[in-house]
């Protein structure tokens, strides 16, 4: 039987510019100091996608997590622990939790505009 997976909407609020390329580590290096090896690998965690909303005061990106339904509860208590990135302040949210990707683009990504 296959694990069930849930897809967490989050949203990123930055001073500096951020891409995807960066999202990546950061969410994962908090993860790794809350939990360590044993704990990200019962998560099966993936960035399924990422867009941008930058303004000319903030940079905004929205994205969505991939991640094991019983684990889902660790990933979104991480997710607004993170508050720092290359010196500057960041704000990491989530936006809400769906069981597809459709569901949660739909819901979360392009309603929130």
């Amino acid at each position: 039987m296959r694990n069930k997976k849930r897809y967490l909407a989050f949203e990123v609020i930055s001073e500096t510019l951020i891409n995807r390329e960066d999202v990546i580590p950061i969410i994962w290096g908090a993860l790794w100091d809350m939990y360590g090896s044993c704990g990200i690998s019962r998560f099966d965690l993936w960035v399924i996608k990422i867009w941008n909303y930058d303004t000319p005061e903030k940079h905004v990106m929205k994205g969505i997590l991939r991640c094991k339904r019983e684990e889902v509860h660790s990933v979104r208590s991480i997710i607004p622990t993170i508050t720092r990135f290359k010196s500057g302040r960041v704000v990491f949210h989530t936006l809400g939790i769906s069981g597809s990707i459709h569901s949660a683009t739909k819901k979360f990504i392009y309603n929130k505009l």
